[in-house]
């Protein structure tokens, strides 16, 4: 494999790892598990090698091994302890591990060595819940603390999708709805974060319900076709950066107004950007995450 150069502050290796940066100093002066650049000013520069020690210890020390123990190890033989506990457990906690390490080095081949190896125990329903949105959720946090760069977010996005899509396209492949209710889901103009909406997609399907993905950024008078063609259309979307935070209420009254009023029509709509959201608007419901929002159907 060809390895990526990459830099990380202690900082970094604090958010990616759990891992204090004070602790990760005193393991550095203590037990020599680094060897980091400094530059003019004395400030430590790790590399994507440094990443991975640290990613492996992390997942070793929270199963119980003492550093002291860690750090006598060879390289060779921590990687042998880790893939060992992986094996055995099939642990959630190193797959999300192993994962990171792949979005910053961009290394698609681990990924799907991660992947097939938890498909051998999981169901995708298991992969997506117990790995990618643990995943998924700390890449926010990494968006939040400026460590993770947006090509890390788009590439392990992108390997995510490849699976909802393989998913989705088996199901619309072997099985037929066996439910009257159409389902449309969309992202509104500007909403371009698919993944959630492709899982409620994939859920939808597995239940047995007919679906219409018309995917992201999709205006509120393209819509409005779709009260000509069915009698009654349930729509779900997911609102994870649009409409802005001011603007939601306004945009959720003029749907009610513009496409349900006087239609058997509904609308579920859940993400960070309805969160406060309190009103109560016709034909509306807001939904607090996923499962709450498959409990209706």
């Amino acid at each position: 494999m060809n390895k990526i150069k990459s830099n990380f502050s202690v900082k970094d290796l604090e958010n990616l790892s759990g891992i204090k940066a004070h602790t990760i100093r005193i393991w550095e002066k203590r037990y020599s598990i680094f060897s980091p650049d400094r530059n003019e000013h004395n400030v430590r520069s790790y590399d994507s090698d440094d990443l991975l020690k640290l990613l492996n210890i992390a997942f070793l020390n929270n199963f119980g091994y003492k550093i002291s123990k860690i750090s006598s190890l060879s390289d060779d033989e921590v990687n042998k302890l880790v893939n060992d506990i992986y094996s055995e457990k099939n642990s959630a906690s190193l797959a999300i591990t192993s994962l990171k390490f792949a979005m910053f080095n961009f290394d698609t081949q681990l990924f799907h060595e991660n992947y097939n190896r938890l498909a051998e125990t999981k169901t995708f329903d298991a992969i997506f819940y117990e790995v990618f949105i643990p995943l998924l959720d700390e890449i926010g946090v990494l968006w939040q603390t400026s460590t993770l760069k947006p090509i890390h977010e788009h590439f392990i996005s992108s390997l995510i999708k490849q699976k909802l899509y393989t998913a989705i396209e088996e199901l619309q492949r072997n099985s037929e709805p066996d439910k009257d209710q159409i389902i449309a889901l969309y992202l509104p103009s500007n909403e371009i974060h698919q993944l959630g909406l492709l899982y409620v997609n994939y859920l939808f399907l597995a239940k047995g319900y007919k679906t219409l993905f018309l995917g992201e950024s999709v205006p509120m008078k393209d819509l409005e076709e779709l009260k000509n063609c069915f009698d009654k259309v349930h729509f779900v979307s997911y609102f994870t950066v649009q409409p802005n935070y001011d603007e939601v209420e306004k945009y959720l009254i003029e749907f009610s107004q513009t496409i349900l009023k006087g239609t058997n029509n509904k609308l579920s709509v859940l993400g960070r950007q309805v969160e406060h959201i309190h009103t109560k608007i016709d034909g509306i419901s807001i939904h607090n995450g996923i499962q709450n929002l498959m409990l209706d159907f």
